[in-house]
């Protein structure tokens, strides 16, 4: 086993694994080439690594890519599981936009922006003020219903698996579920729909590190988002558990095999001088 990774804290204790700083990449090409596993680089290496290293990245290429934009991470979902996503409208900002969706969508709506994460860049519309005041934020209108929840759910999959999941209780403030935000951890049962629209979605994204977001409206599960990266708060076993399941499942996968890693005979650089 020889694993690289650029997070020091993600991967503490990982046995064989190299820590590098991210601007390392350019200085060790050839150990990054022939690494196992590339673990947790950050989103400007992945192109590099990826097309340029031949490099196996954890997570994958797909919660990269989805997990970096909500537009992306919506369509997604939508091609995926249609039933299961709120209503959802993206277009251009422009005036003509601003006024259909104005138009179209009830009060309240919530409003987001298409890269922000921990509750920020999320608004609930109420009235004309508050869509006036989006609009100057984002060059994109990505709007959804409201749903009438108090309260989400947080399922933690690793791999194809769930590790965690639990109740998110809305903070004082009010519209947040966010721990960020002041929301709360509630570890009773939650309900078996959840889990399996969260292992749906990994297991037909090719998703394999993620907070999803799920939200309970009477019994019919919708998604609101997933993050790559995700707070280890409301996880039982805490960051210790998180690791211990990523090390399983990264061992687990050690070879390069199936649809989504096909084999490929590994490639030594030459140094350019």
């Amino acid at each position: 086993m020889a694993w690289i990774s650029f997070d020091v804290f993600r991967s503490l204790g990982f046995a064989d694994t190299q820590v590098l700083k991210p601007d390392d990449i350019f200085r060790c090409r050839e150990d990054i080439s022939n690494a196992d596993w590339v673990l947790y680089p950050e989103y400007w290496q992945l192109n590099a690594l990826v097309y340029g290293l031949n490099a196996r990245v954890f997570p994958s290429e797909a919660s990269y890519r989805l997990g970096h934009n909500k537009i992306e991470m919506t369509r997604a979902f939508e091609i995926v599981a249609p039933g299961h996503c709120p209503q959802t409208l993206i277009l251009a900002n422009t005036p003509e936009n601003a006024q259909r969706v104005w138009r179209d969508m009830l009060l309240p709506f919530v409003a987001k922006l298409p890269k922000a994460s921990q509750g920020d860049g999320v608004w609930l519309i109420g009235d004309r003020a508050d869509w006036e005041r989006y609009l100057q934020r984002s060059d994109v209108i990505y709007v959804q219903e409201y749903l009438p929840i108090d309260r989400d759910i947080r399922v933690v999959v690793i791999g194809d698996k769930v590790l965690s999941a639990y109740w998110r209780l809305q903070s004082e403030q009010g519209f947040y579920n966010n721990v960020a935000k002041g929301g709360l951890c509630d570890h009773g049962a939650v309900p078996e729909a959840a889990t399996q629209l969260a292992l749906h979605l990994a297991r037909s994204l090719d998703i394999n590190h993620a907070g999803f977001d799920i939200a309970m409206v009477g019994n019919h599960p919708y998604v609101l988002e997933f993050n790559r990266l995700f707070g280890h708060h409301g996880v039982e076993g805490g960051g210790r558990a998180v690791r211990d399941a990523v090390q399983a499942y990264l061992l687990e996968h050690s070879e390069p095999t199936g649809p989504n890693y096909p084999s490929r005979p590994p490639r030594r650089l030459q140094r350019v001088a």
